[in-house]
């Protein structure tokens, strides 16, 4: 696995002042490069007020453009700096991004928004062979009253093969990690078989949170007649809490992906 680890300043934590945070509000969403399905409209203003109404602590964005050169001049209303820096405002105090995919006119990747500082990210290069490009964005959290929380952001092929071959690589980096660290993995599997769910089944100290809650992963696309169970969010050292699928206007209509919510436990 390939990493990128470009940093960018983080508001400094008081640990030994800040009351010790033990939930934390977990929202993930394919942004779908802020575009309606079927890119018929651009609508990245109107996704930042309905990800701002959520009110999440932590937010795992997949294929979010760090740049587009030709749609930054075909609309009036793109925003100068980054789409996460967008959606981050001022309500998410630090970001990071992991550049997946790289064409003439930008790149687009994962991203994840923070209230918490992000101590350090490592964008973990997953793409097996072809075209596609896929990333795993690994970051460590500075949570009051925690040694350390880690954060996985995922979006994985359309390729059954190659999502397993990724999916062995994220258990890698699993078992690099401290054994009782918290661990919210979270983002697009593209795992419509659930074959990719059945593998991280097998493992112990993983759970989905819409599977032990409802009995089976979330129906997240096509956003507005969910048929197909593509978006996860698993836990290690956690617990889940009121897991929900945002179905309802306006989510239906700002991207093909539905999101999800759920509260976590440290």
């Amino acid at each position: 696995m390939n990493t990128d680890s470009t940093r960018h300043p983080v508001t400094s934590a008081a640990p030994d002042k800040t009351p010790a945070v033990h939930r934390l509000r977990i929202l993930t969403v394919n942004t779908h490069k802020g575009f309606t399905a079927l890119n018929r409209r651009f609508i990245l203003p109107e996704l930042r007020d309905a990800v701002r109404s959520t009110q999440a602590d932590l937010v795992f964005l997949q294929e979010v453009l760090g740049e587009h050169d030709r749609h930054a001049n075909r609309y009036s209303n793109w925003p100068q700096q980054s789409q996460y820096e967008f959606l981050a405002d001022s309500m998410w105090g630090d970001f990071a991004y992991g550049r997946n995919a790289v064409y003439p006119d930008g790149h687009h990747g994962n991203a994840l928004l923070s209230k918490y500082p992000i101590r350090q990210y490592r964008n973990l290069d997953v793409s097996i062979t072809g075209p596609e490009r896929r990333g795993l964005l690994h970051c460590v959290l500075d949570v009051p009253g925690h040694a350390e929380v880690h954060a996985i952001c995922v979006h994985l092929s359309l390729l059954e093969s190659h999502r397993q071959l990724q999916l062995a690589l994220l258990c890698q980096l699993l078992e690099s990690l401290p054994a009782d660290a918290p661990v919210i993995i979270a983002g697009d599997f593209n795992d419509w078989q659930l074959h990719g769910n059945a593998t991280l089944a097998r493992r112990d100290d993983l759970h989905e949170a819409f599977e032990r809650h409802h009995g089976s992963p979330a129906k997240t696309y096509p956003a507005r007649w969910p048929l197909l169970r593509l978006d996860r969010i698993y836990l290690r050292n956690a617990s889940s809490h009121a897991p929900k699928i945002l179905g309802h206007k306006p989510w239906t209509h700002l991207s093909d992906h539905l999101p999800l919510a759920v509260e976590v436990h440290l």
